[in-house]
């Protein structure tokens, strides 16, 4: 498969996805994560996904690189790039020629947000599981604010833990010399957890991936991340 040069990539993703910058507008650097990121821009195009770009003037304290919104029945792709220090934090330790995979594979876990969303399916269990907390399970009058906050955390954590998921299946289909690599290093982002259990904790099904046989095999990967995620959901207690 013949590559597109990152700067006609970045300039296809910014006038193909709606935003309030245009593509010449962008940054250097803006230009080379778009870049990175058009094989899954265009793949989400393929499917009709509802996405939008998002190109933010000025980071927030905090902002991650890429994030995933959603407003109106569409989903907010969002980049914040200028003025963020923390901005390519996970690709520390990484050489400047081998970060492209993982741009590539940080675009696919939003856009298996996206996927979800779009499928109706965001915060739902698959058929045949059901939702009991930890909290209720051991308190039978637990405290309502507690349960609240751990129900939201354990639905945000599934649903990390799908994105994960589908980033490696699309890693596998489209870079499968690279797979391994990019295992590890997700592995290693997602090995030190502020909060265990909390909405990033997403160990136990990156742990599952490390042998790719465990997706499915349908070519498609959105289908393809969802035979890990499920067994992964039976130890989500």
């Amino acid at each position: 498969m013949s590559k597109v040069p990152l700067a006609a990539a970045a300039l296809c993703a910014a006038s193909c996805f709606s935003g309030p910058l245009g593509a010449a507008e962008l940054t250097a650097l803006e230009t080379r994560w778009l870049g990175a990121a058009f094989p899954v821009l265009h793949y989400a195009r393929s499917l009709a996904l509802p996405v939008d770009i998002i190109v933010q003037p000025q980071a927030r304290p905090g902002d991650v690189p890429l994030a995933m919104g959603f407003d109106g029945g569409r989903c907010k792709l969002v980049l914040s790039l200028r003025g963020n220090p923390g901005a390519e934090a996970q690709l520390a330790g990484v050489a400047p020629p081998e970060q492209g995979v993982l741009i590539e594979a940080m675009a696919a876990h939003e856009i298996g947000h996206c996927w979800r969303h779009a499928q109706g399916a965001w915060h739902v269990l698959p058929a045949g599981f059901v939702d009991v907390s930890r909290e209720t399970a051991m308190d039978p009058a637990p405290d309502p604010a507690v349960l609240a906050a751990s129900t939201a955390m354990r639905a945000s954590r599934r649903e990390e833990a799908y994105a994960d998921l589908a980033a490696l299946a699309w890693t596998r289909q489209r870079h499968p010399a690279e797979y391994t690599r990019v295992h590890a290093w997700l592995a290693r982002l997602r090995r030190d957890q502020p909060v265990a259990r909390g909405s990033h904790d997403t160990r136990h099904w990156v742990a599952l991936a490390r042998d790719g046989r465990r997706f499915g095999s349908a070519g498609q990967p959105f289908d393809d991340a969802l035979p890990p995620w499920r067994e992964g959901l039976l130890h989500d207690e």
